[in-house]
Parts: structure tokens; sequence; C-alpha cells
């Protein structure tokens, strides 16, 4: 697992004291880890409408900016895509098809992902073997075209192990998977859950199940970081575990990629999908991405193949038989969406700009542990033991994210108490009312993920005093 926080900890150990909540110690955490902020259009309190209390189009306040926690659900837009968009639909506009291969402005449209994949790369940790990516259709579209390949049960091994209430989507797609290859769902799949009383897998569990069912296990594949928890998972350790058993890993990264560093290359990964609008701000509904292994270049599996997918220097002679690219791109199937490709590269830009994903993880655990102390300090946090006990106030709120920073990535899961009690809700709509975004996730949870671009320790104080206003107004 890719360690970066011991530094920041220990540092922090060393400032911390009763002036964490102060404003002045929220400027020093912003002096030390500087934000990039400008580089981006921020919701204004103002534009998120008639719903903020006090705020009218005409006030003072109204072009403050709001307090967007939400870059796990939709990453905000960089203040270069709408030029770079605008660009496109101008090359459309004054070219129409001759922009395939001879663009008034920028790289021609049949190579226009060329330039993009080696931004991308080095997310997955592929810097040295950018082939091993290519951005196409969307996630779970992406999913099902890995799956047809590297989901091939035979004889005994045919099951799909993963973590139980996965994203809905990755769960629908693995159904889907086994009931194509004649097994029914209750005997092809395996959903592994928490143990009784807890949020988040153990590591130990994992590992236990994969030496027990291995053999039968065709295909592992887990999240990256869990979307309801916000668990970053051992991807290294789970691949390795896998692999020792002849299974085939896959990892969904959708809340990964952008967010944490990861060495898919060197862990041995088989193969990963991810979206690009979360932390990789795309854009709503914006293109996909997948990673293969580079050992799986060349050996020509069966796949979903497609004309963008064959040998580029025959793809226009439109020929009978498919000669798949060497790497990731033989798995494209349809040429890309422009505009989606353009707005992903206007934000891998920054990427590059800020110094890696490397520098962007520091700053990320630096303000989500800022987070985590603030909120564990509230009078309204109950600890998960403590819930586990069946006894908690009303309101009150608890944190299901590992504590550990090495097991999390910028989202922090608050289940709000007791259960079923409608105070999720109300925190929601006041946060609302106040131009804070975050992300319900009814009835009881609420995710906030500060964001290494745009967020800043300031927003986070405030944030968590707001918190505290919400729950003392129930």
């Amino acid at each position: 697992m890719y360690s970066c926080h011991d530094s920041l900890t220990s540092n922090r150990a060393v400032v911390m004291s009763n002036n964490e909540d102060s404003v002045q110690y929220a400027k020093q955490l912003d002096a030390e880890f500087p934000s990039y902020k400008e580089h981006f259009a921020i919701p204004t309190l103002g534009s998120l409408g008639s719903n903020i209390t006090g705020i009218s189009s005409s006030d003072d306040k109204s072009s403050d900016p709001s307090y967007y926690f939400c870059g796990n659900s939709l990453g905000l837009m960089p203040l270069s895509t709408e030029k770079a968009v605008l660009q496109e639909i101008d090359a459309w506009k004054q070219r129409g098809v001759v922009s395939h291969f001879d663009h008034p402005h920028a790289e021609p449209w049949v190579s226009i992902d060329d330039p993009v994949t080696p931004l991308l790369a080095p997310l997955v940790g592929s810097e040295q073997y950018p082939s091993e990516v290519a951005i196409m259709n969307t996630l779970t579209g992406n999913l099902h075209t890995m799956l047809s390949t590297f989901y091939r049960p035979e004889g005994k091994r045919y099951k799909i192990l993963f973590e139980q209430k996965a994203f809905p989507s990755d769960t629908y797609a693995f159904q889907g998977q086994v009931q194509l290859h004649g097994y029914s769902i209750e005997d092809g799949l395996i959903p592994l859950a928490p143990r009784e009383g807890e949020y988040t897998l153990r590591t130990e569990d994992i590992l236990a199940e994969i030496e027990r069912s291995g053999d039968s296990i065709a295909v592992i594949i887990f999240s990256g970081i869990q979307f309801y928890t916000g668990q970053l998972f051992d991807m290294k350790t789970i691949t390795q575990a896998g692999k020792s058993k002849g299974c085939i890993v896959g990892w969904d990264l959708a809340h990964a990629i952008g967010n944490v560093p990861m060495k898919l290359h060197d862990w041995g990964v088989d193969f990963a999908v991810f979206c690009t609008y979360k932390y990789l701000n795309s854009g709503p509904g914006s293109i996909g991405g997948i990673f293969v292994h580079s050992k799986h270049s060349d050996d020509k599996r069966p796949r979903l193949a497609g004309w963008w997918g064959n040998n580029s220097s025959t793809r226009f002679q439109m020929l009978d038989d498919f000669d798949p690219i060497s790497g990731a791109y033989g798995f494209r199937m349809s040429n890309p969406s422009v505009l989606n490709t353009v707005c992903l590269g206007e934000s891998l830009k920054l990427f590059k700009k800020a110094g890696g994903i490397e520098y962007l993880r520091k700053r990320s655990l630096s303000m989500t542990n800022y987070l985590y102390d603030l909120l564990i300090k509230s009078k309204f946090y109950v600890d998960p033991e403590v819930v586990a006990s069946g006894k908690v106030p009303s309101p009150s709120f608890t944190i299901i994210t590992p504590k550990n920073p090495e097991e999390r990535g910028a989202q922090l899961s608050l289940l709000f108490l007791p259960i079923n009690s409608g105070n999720m809700q109300k925190v929601f709509s006041y946060f609302e009312s106040r131009g804070v975004i975050g992300d319900e996730r009814k009835p009881d949870v609420l995710r906030l993920a500060p964001n290494h671009f745009y967020n800043t320790h300031q927003e986070v104080l405030a944030v968590t005093e707001m918190l505290d206003a919400a729950l003392d107004s129930i």
C-alpha cells in the first residue's frame, strides 16, 4: 500500500493543540498545502439558487463560493474546459467531418485520445506502460467489456468474488455475467460482507475467503475505494493473494482514480475499469476508462471487438478480419466522444501541473485527516464501538469510514443516529440552505469529500462548525 501520511501525522502531532479548531490553524495548514482553487469554476451561493437562506441575487454574498464537498460524486469544472469544448464545437462548425483528419485548432479527432492517455497512465502507475490504459465507453459498459474477456468460467472455477453492497450497477453486471454463462446468482457470486457490527471489510477476511474458495473463483473484483463507506482496500495484497490462487483480479476504480496513488502494473492487476467524472473532473456522464496489464497485450483473447480497437493503419480499409491493437487500445469499440475527451484532457493537465497524484494525495490526507480530527471532537460524535452497544443519543453521528488514513481516500461517510430518525435529512437540508454541498445516501449517511484541488482546510473547519449548528437545531 502506498504510504505518504507518516510525516503529515507527526508534524500535526507537534502543531496540534487546543487551537486546532481555530481559523489561524486552518490557515496555517492551507499555507503548507496551497490549493488549486483558482483553476476551477466554484458554484456560488447565488448560482445555487433560492435554497440558500438569506441570499438574493442582489446580495453581496451571492458571489461567495459554496462549500463543495461532493467531488466524489461529480468533480467541478476546470476553467480551461469551456474554451477547449468551444474549440471543438468551432471545429465541427467550421470544417465538419474534415476535422477528423485536418483540425483547425488542435489534435485531429481520429487521434483525439492519443495526447490524453499518457497523462492518465501515471494515475494508475502505468507511466512506463501507457499502452495499458484507454478511454472508452462508460464504467458499467467497460465492466461488461472486461468481464466478457476475462471472466471465462471453466469446470469448478466459475465464481465471482466481490464486496457485498458494491455500487449497485457493479452488482447487476456481476449477476448478468454469471447468468449469461448459465449459472445462478446464488451459486455464481460470492458477496463478502463485513463482520457483524462492523461497517467495513477486514483485509484478513478477504484473504481468508480467497484461500478458502480460491479454487472455485474465476474473477476477484472489488472496488478500489468502496463508494458507501469510503474504505480504501489493500489492492496490492488482495491482488497478490488472488493471483497466488490462479484467479483473474480486476478492480473498479471509480472512487480511487485521481484520489489515491496506485501501482496496478507493479501489483500485477489483470484489468481495471473506472469513470472520469468524479476525481478526474471530466463532466457529468463523461467517458470511462480501462486498464489492461501489459502481460495481456498480445494474447488476442476473445473480446467484444469494434473497429476502433483495430490496427489503426488498416482500420479505414474496412477489412473483414479483426486485427487488435496491442494493449488496452485493442479493447476500444468506437471512436471516443470528442467533447468528453477534451474535458478529461484539461483536468489531467492540472494533475501534471500540480506535481502529480503523489503530491495531491499529501494535500488530500492533510484535509481529510483534519476533517476527521474535527469531527471526532464534536459533542455529537459517537464512537463506532458505542454505536454497536445500541445506546446512542439523538441526534448524533458516527464515522463508518476507517480511522486509519491508509485505509481511506478523501471521503468520510457520516452515519446519523438513531437509524431511520430522519436526522441525516435534516442536516442535509441545513447544509443545502447554507451552500454546503455534500452527498446524501438515504436514509442515514452523508458523504463529505474535501477535494485536493479546490477545497481548503478553512472550508473544512467551516463545514464542521455548520454540522454542529445543524445538529444543535434538531
